[in-house]
């Protein structure tokens, strides 16, 4: 398979995970970074031996010839960089939040539709190892059909110290967090009907809201709950591990603390340790993120090679988006939002 050439726009907190994962793909290499600031720009490109480094990325589309452009950088400038590749014919993946309003989002898929370029959103937490078995397991259909889930992240961890824009913002935990939780949960019990939300302030140092808990009816029948926190102390820090519960009609499922997995159906129970490798490159606690980010990134140079459309693209992430615009909106009117209302 011929070597893709990418690019990173964006040289931030987290795009060193992506630079080290891209750095483990065969198949794909960065060739060329971009990002506003010089200082990153000479970090990142220093640590990982890439030369050409641009600060606008007018310039690096001008220059460049990319099978790929990686967009690493935060929300609010989302929707003109897809739209510059898109007018470029230049494939896309976008990190999370795709995008600052569903608006937004709706205009880069429909960019990149006219443009006949694909569009992943870097929606990694379901590419967590332990994700991925938890799926496998209701999958083979070992506990019938579910019916309930509880979606689970609940820490007292400082996220503020890495990215302190996250306490500045009006919007924090569904947006920055929860995102990644409800897309679990779609990804393991299906497309979602409406949703009831209710959100809290704990940390008043922070201008968001640190709590959520929502309440969705899945189009197939089940309930989920879906809670997050950032103002949650414990014994033990489970950060940044997700906890899911599934009851089916036929046993339950539990991903616990600790990637403890228990498994209870019609031939008994069994308790495994899924705990996601260590990359040479990570480090705990967040190796369970990082190794995700290899996942994501490796799933999106096998579809470009065979022309597939990714499990997190554009157009699936819509639907994803439009939970975190019902959090918000059911929250503020203390009503269910249909989901169906929002994707029109």
């Amino acid at each position: 398979m011929a070597t893709l050439s990418g690019a990173l726009i964006g040289c931030g907190f987290f795009a060193v995970n992506q630079m080290h994962a891209w750095r483990d793909i065969d198949g794909a290499s960065i060739v060329a970074i971009c990002d506003r600031d010089p200082e990153r720009l000479r970090i990142v490109g220093d640590q990982f031996g890439v030369a050409r480094r641009y600060t606008e990325a007018e310039a690096l589309f001008d220059a460049e010839r990319l099978d790929f452009v990686d967009i690493a950088t935060t929300v609010a400038s989302h929707r003109p960089l897809v739209e510059m590749a898109a007018a470029n014919r230049v494939p896309v993946i976008c990190q999370k939040p795709f995008a600052p309003t569903l608006a937004d989002a709706k205009a880069m898929v429909a960019a990149c539709a006219k443009a006949g370029v694909p569009l992943m959103v870097h929606e990694n937490f379901r590419w967590q190892s332990p994700i991925q078995a938890v799926r496998a397991v209701v999958d083979s259909g070992a506990i019938g059909t579910p019916f309930f889930g509880r979606i689970s992240f609940r820490s007292a961890y400082d996220v503020f110290s890495g990215q302190p824009y996250l306490a500045t913002g009006k919007r924090f935990i569904i947006e920055d967090l929860g995102i990644h939780i409800l897309d679990i949960a779609r990804f393991l019990l299906g497309d979602v009907s409406s949703l009831t939300a209710r959100t809290a302030r704990i940390n008043q140092a922070i201008a968001g809201e640190d709590v959520a808990t929502m309440l969705m009816d899945h189009v197939g029948g089940a309930i989920s709950v879906v809670d997050c926190s950032y103002a949650t102390r414990l014994a033990v820090e489970p950060f940044p591990e997700t906890l899911i519960e599934i009851d089916g009609s036929d046993g339950t499922l539990r991903l616990a603390q600790g990637y403890q997995f228990t498994v209870t159906g019609k031939n008994g129970t069994t308790v495994t340790d899924i705990s996601p490798p260590l990359l040479p490159w990570a480090s705990r606690p967040w190796h369970n993120i990082q190794e995700s980010v290899l996942a994501i990134q490796r799933h999106w140079v096998d579809c470009l090679a065979s022309g597939k459309e990714p499990a997190t693209s554009g157009a699936d992430n819509l639907k994803t988006f439009a939970l975190v615009e019902a959090a918000y909106t059911g929250a503020a009117s203390q009503q269910p939002v249909r989901i169906d209302d929002l994707l029109k």
